[in-house]
């Protein structure tokens, strides 16, 4: 791919009182292969407490924006419409892009027919890079499987997407409605309209894996919230969550029996500790699951039973107005 027909890029990330880990992020956006006069950085301000404008200003290719509305899909939404790109990059203020990750994005985006939604490698970074500890290991084993989110659901997570900019113009925006699972809507919809999807294994970033059960719980709940929301007006929706509680409970014998017999990590009391969690955090997610529809339940019953009229006497005829 030579500069000639190289497009404009434009990067956007949504951020939220994360400064230091966005000025990581951005020296590493500010150091990328791709030509700089051929892409910007737009910062996304989504209600932090303190301005991360003396961050930004430090870097020419990056920009800031404001979003006061709350939400990740809202902000990056306004980054689209303000990008001044063909291409959009979208990464996290808590990831680190490897050096020619624009470059390798871009070119493989442009290498596929008719193409709506590149997903880039995610790389894990961990407290002991040596050692993972459990929780960080369960991170790294069920989250932000970019290459399986392709193949199987149709999305790819926006910690690392390359796009067109017309493809949002063809299937819509993100949801901005969802607090989490927007990019796997938002996925399904480019997917539904014909467009190609890609995975890209060279175009890395890397995120730091969540290292404690309660790191672990805080996104699970928020994903089971999403699940719940993309679900709740399916038909038959209750069978329907029903199926997910019952997998979510169901126990995880094929992967215990994977790390039993897997020499990584090498020591029973790791292995225990790893098995556990992977069962208590599926016990979350269905709990979660499971308290939103019941909560909707008895709201929609309360709601029901206040908005009868009260009548003490049923054979005297209701009061127009």
């Amino acid at each position: 791919m030579n500069q000639q027909t190289q497009p404009f890029v434009s990067t956007i990330i949504p951020v939220l009182n994360d400064p230091q880990r966005l000025q990581l992020c951005l020296e590493a956006l500010e150091n990328q292969t791709y030509p700089k006069h051929l892409y910007e950085v737009l910062v996304i301000d989504n209600g932090s407490d303190e301005s991360i404008e003396p961050v930004v200003r430090h870097f020419k290719q990056a920009k800031m924006l404001l979003e006061p509305s709350p939400g990740s899909y809202t902000a990056r939404n306004k980054g689209i419409l303000h990008a001044k790109g063909e291409v959009l990059a979208f990464t996290d203020a808590d990831c680190i892009p490897q050096s020619d990750w624009l470059e390798k994005g871009t070119a493989h985006l442009l290498g596929v027919p008719n193409c709506g939604l590149v997903g880039g490698n995610v790389l894990f970074s961990f407290k002991n890079p040596h050692r993972p500890n459990a929780a960080e290991l369960y991170d790294q084993f069920f989250f932000l499987q970019q290459e399986y989110y392709l193949k199987y659901e149709q999305f790819a997570a926006t910690a690392n997407v390359f796009t067109y900019k017309q493809v949002f113009k063809q299937v819509g925006l993100f949801n901005s409605m969802l607090k989490s699972g927007g990019d796997r809507e938002w996925g399904k919809r480019v997917f539904a309209a014909g467009y190609a999807q890609s995975y890209a294994a060279d175009a890395a970033i890397c995120h730091p894996a969540r290292d404690s059960v309660q790191k672990l719980q805080k996104k699970v709940r928020r994903v089971a919230r999403a699940t719940y929301d993309l679900n709740r007006h399916r038909p038959n929706f209750p069978l329907v969550l029903l199926k997910f509680i019952l997998s979510d409970l169901k126990p995880p014998l094929r992967i215990w029996f994977k790390i039993g017999n897997n020499n990584r990590p090498n020591d029973l009391p790791y292995k225990l500790e790893f098995m556990t969690i992977l069962m208590w955090i599926k016990l979350v997610k269905a709990g979660e699951k499971s308290r939103l529809f019941i909560t909707e339940f008895m709201v929609e019953a309360i709601g029901i039973k206040l908005s009868r009229p009260v009548n003490s006497n049923r054979s005297q005829p209701r009061e127009n107005g």
